[in-house]
């Protein structure tokens, strides 16, 4: 393989191919944390997707190879069934002086690889937390993606939250966690918020109860590097109201509930990532 052209770090221009919800997130978040400004971030939209992206700064052209010909970094930000036809048809422009990324689930590297001609793409599986900077965000590098590459995504995606870097084959089981993940939190809020509601709690208190305890919670876990069930244990005094409570959880198996759901979600992408 030739020796890859270093992305200019301090000049680089980035480029979304998809001005959709998660593209308009790391768009905002990048310019919000001082990453890159505005001026050097670009995407592509006809419709009222403009808006967004022009309402901080970003330019929006017209056609999506007006992004690659002006930009270092191109994110493909698209739903798995359109990005085959998307990279197919700036081919000819996706050279290896371009690094390029993907964060559509499901679509394997091998793919984006032989779709795109060459081998210096990054696979990034964010979240929808991104949307509010608290992403969780795991990266896997093609063969012809240099350190310095991972390095400048990571800052990237760094900028709507935190960021891991894990071999390729674990993005079903991280999809099953982190990728759905969210939804089942929410599932717990609002049963959290059902129950206080029953035991007589205003739905708007009890909602923002709910909300913040778990907010805080996982806050606690990242921040104080304990053991989530020491964290449990500190809160749990003998014959409490706690202990009632998670007997009551462990009476309903609610780890393995939480468990099978993530397995079962894991297959799933397995199975989507396989047709």
């Amino acid at each position: 393989m030739s020796t890859v052209q270093p992305i200019p770090t301090d000049t680089y221009k980035l480029g979304f191919i998809g001005a959709g919800k998660m593209a308009e997130s790391i768009a905002k978040g990048v310019v919000k944390s001082g990453v890159l400004p505005a001026s050097r971030i670009q995407t592509a939209h006809k419709g009222a997707r403009r808006a967004a992206f022009e309402s901080i700064g970003v330019s929006v052209a017209e056609h999506n190879n007006q992004v690659v010909e002006n930009c270092d970094v191109v994110i493909f930000s698209l739903k798995p069934q359109v990005v085959k036809d998307a990279i197919m048809q700036l081919k000819p422009l996706l050279s290896e002086k371009k690094l390029l990324v993907s964060v559509a689930a499901g679509i394997k590297l091998k793919d984006l690889q032989e779709w795109a001609g060459h081998d210096r793409f990054i696979r990034v599986m964010p979240n929808t937390p991104s949307a509010v900077g608290e992403g969780a965000s795991v990266m896997s590098l093609g063969a012809g993606a240099t350190q310095e590459d991972g390095e400048i995504i990571a800052k990237l995606f760094g900028a709507v939250g935190k960021v891991w870097k894990a071999e390729e084959k674990l993005f079903d089981a991280v999809t099953g966690l982190s990728g759905s993940g969210p939804a089942y939190i929410f599932l717990v809020i609002e049963a959290l918020a059902d129950g206080a509601v029953a035991a007589g709690l205003p739905r708007e208190l009890a909602l923002g109860l709910a909300s913040q305890t778990v907010l805080g919670a996982a806050s606690m876990a990242t921040q104080t590097g304990k053991h989530p069930g020491q964290l449990k244990d500190d809160v749990t005094s003998p014959g409490g109201t706690t202990i009632a409570g998670v007997h009551e959880l462990e009476k309903s198996g609610f780890r393995g509930i939480l468990m099978n759901a993530v397995v079962a979600a894991t297959k799933r992408s397995r199975e989507l990532s396989q047709n």
